[in-house]
């Protein structure tokens, strides 16, 4: 059957397509790029039924939306677009080399001062790397992405966030100045960071088993033996309560201000994050475990 595309804006004519009325939404992509617009790669388009509706998913059938012959579908561009992957790896490396860099470079941020590191500020760089080398493997051996790509633009604000609260955080724990915090807070903040962490992985781990490669498959996440997953008895998302319990250790360890900043104001990002993925897993899941909660147990 025939379909005609329009531009979102102004409503005006690209072209017509010819497919089956079993297509998915993902073929009909694919066409619009082979003969419509080849600038506009799949992952850069947006399909609607209407110019201010909603954006069709791309496993949905022109059947199942009663699209017909001589139907009308709307496109948008979405702009420059870049892989998940690409940009996790992007937000990652920078807090990794801009750490390291204040930390093995004082001078460059303190002026000329013959200064060595305090023991506890070496371990926080030590944590600190540790992290962030385990996000780079994790983005490369481990993450299943549900979504292909994010707009271009949005790249520069994220690496901006995690590589300019790194140069934040890194200033003060190495500033010649430094005071280290008590020994009871040092080791009971490095052993929480290191659970933490172990934590973290372990979910992401679980959550790539739920997931075949390949596929958008979603299943209800439950405790797979590790005594790290039991926390899923508690929270749909442990990810993000390991991943806010690292940096609250961390500032535990370093009695460091803007770490907690950065504690903080992760963790409002992730309890948004979670609230939506709760709230999807309620919806798509009628059998899913009632006592959860988001991200705090008992809490939120």
């Amino acid at each position: 059957m025939e379909i005609e595309i329009l531009n979102v804006v102004g409503s005006k004519p690209l072209g017509k397509i010819q497919i089956s009325e079993d297509a998915t939404i993902k073929i009909v992509k694919d066409k619009i790029h082979q003969s419509v617009k080849k600038s506009l790669y799949p992952d850069r388009q947006a399909i609607k039924l209407e110019a201010k509706g909603k954006t069709l998913k791309d496993e949905e059938t022109l059947r199942s939306l009663n699209i017909q012959n001589g139907a009308k579908l709307y496109l948008k561009d979405l702009g420059p677009q870049i892989s998940w992957k690409n940009v996790f790896l992007a937000e990652y490396a920078g807090p990794l080399l801009v750490y390291l860099w204040a930390y093995q470079r004082p001078w460059i941020l303190y002026g000329a001062q013959d200064s060595t590191p305090a023991s506890v500020a070496t371990v926080a760089a030590i944590c600190w790397s540790v992290h962030y080398a385990k996000r780079l493997l994790e983005t490369l051996f481990v993450h299943r992405f549900s979504h292909g790509t994010m707009p271009l633009k949005n790249l520069f604000r994220n690496c901006a966030y995690y590589w300019l609260f790194t140069l934040y955080v890194a200033y003060h724990i190495n500033h010649p100045l430094y005071t280290a915090p008590c020994t009871t807070c040092f080791y009971v903040g490095l052993v929480g960071f290191i659970l933490c962490e172990l934590g973290n992985l372990s979910i992401h781990i679980l959550l790539k088993n739920l997931r075949p490669p390949g596929t958008k498959v979603r299943r209800v996440p439950v405790p797979d033996g590790n005594p790290f997953s039991l926390l899923f008895n508690f929270v749909s998302c442990p990810n993000y309560t390991y991943e806010f319990g690292s940096w609250l250790f961390f500032t535990i360890m370093t009695k460091c201000a803007p770490a907690g900043l950065f504690a903080a104001a992760g963790f409002y990002q992730m309890a948004v994050w979670a609230i939506g993925k709760h709230r999807n897993y309620k919806k798509e899941f009628p059998e899913y475990p009632k006592g959860r909660k988001a991200i705090l147990p008992f809490i939120l």
